[in-house]
């Protein structure tokens, strides 16, 4: 049995904040009485090219591959991730054993000059998501979306110094840093349908590690895991890349699952809409069905990717 158990993360501010939580929530169980607990900062290809598209330089696990490679490699005993930023099909000998309870999932917006994104007619907004960068354009074909990238507060000073009149953030995100003066406005989930995953933590180990199995069991939220799991089998059963423009979002509501998905098509010009319910003993199977019939109804103007 380990004496020690080794965090990885990215060494952000905000990963590093995700961190700490799970920390916390490890040395608050029983089984880990007298175990110290440490954090590992790791550097990934995300973290290292700051100026380009994520879809330029490796696309979906960018944030996640450098430390996953430190769990197989038995160098850490635990992964911590932002969710949103995991591929959908699990790496092997690899496994996501606790979800911690999601922080707000909806998006805001961000501006020095507006108090509203619809103030704001032909000005500059940072994204450096295609999904968000198309929700913009639904509501504005004026709005110019650039590339916008860096950690939380980094883009924040892009929008503070003028370089951007306003940029699309995670509330999740302002609200774990306690940045959330800066959301100007906060759209509704179904307004502004964000990606998969958004808001929550995922706390992974290796699968063949009982002890950290066990540990990390204890500090797992159903609800979310329930939310997750439904948005989790949409993306695979969607088989799209990190160019494809998707939002899903799941809310678990007394015994029942609301799924909200949005498809935009490859040339960005169609967007297709899905809402569907479901039992929350069944979060896969709806995730399945709703990313099915939102497939069906794109047709030929979006290719699965894999």
């Amino acid at each position: 049995m380990l004496n020690k158990i080794i965090i990885g993360s990215r060494g952000s501010k905000l990963s590093l904040a995700y961190a700490n939580k799970v920390k916390d929530l490890i040395l608050n169980i029983d089984l880990t009485e007298g175990k110290k607990v440490t954090i590992e900062t790791v550097q990934t290809s995300g973290d290292l090219f700051k100026d380009k598209k994520i879809s330029e330089i490796g696309g979906k696990n960018l944030f996640c591959k450098e430390i996953e490679d430190k769990l197989i490699r038995k160098e850490i005993d635990i992964a911590v991730h932002s969710l949103k930023d995991m591929d959908s099909i699990e790496t092997k000998g690899l496994v996501i054993q606790a979800y911690i309870e999601r922080n707000d999932p909806r998006e805001s917006f961000v501006s020095k000059k507006f108090e509203k994104l619809s103030e704001l007619n032909n000005g500059k907004i940072g994204s450096s998501s295609r999904r968000r960068e198309l929700q913009l354009k639904l509501r504005n074909k004026n709005i110019k979306v650039e590339n916008i990238r860096g950690n939380v507060d980094t883009r924040i000073k892009k929008v503070e110094t003028g370089e951007f009149d306003g940029a699309i953030l995670a509330l999740a995100g302002l609200k774990m840093l306690n940045l959330e003066k800066y959301a100007k406005e906060i759209f509704s989930i179904k307004d502004f349908i964000p990606t998969a995953g958004q808001g929550i933590i995922a706390v992974q180990c290796r699968e063949d590690d009982e002890y950290v199995r066990k540990v990390l069991k204890k500090i797992n939220h159903k609800e979310t895991e329930v939310c997750a799991l439904a948005e989790r089998s949409f993306l695979k059963t969607l088989g799209g890349d990190c160019d494809t423009a998707v939002g899903c979002s799941a809310i678990l509501n007394k015994g029942s699952v609301e799924i909200n998905a949005q498809l935009f098509s490859d040339d960005g010009q169609k967007v297709f809409n899905v809402m569907k319910l479901g039992k929350s003993n069944q979060p896969q199977l709806l995730g399945k069905l709703a990313g099915e019939e939102i497939l069906k109804k794109s047709g030929n103007s979006f290719i699965k990717k894999r």
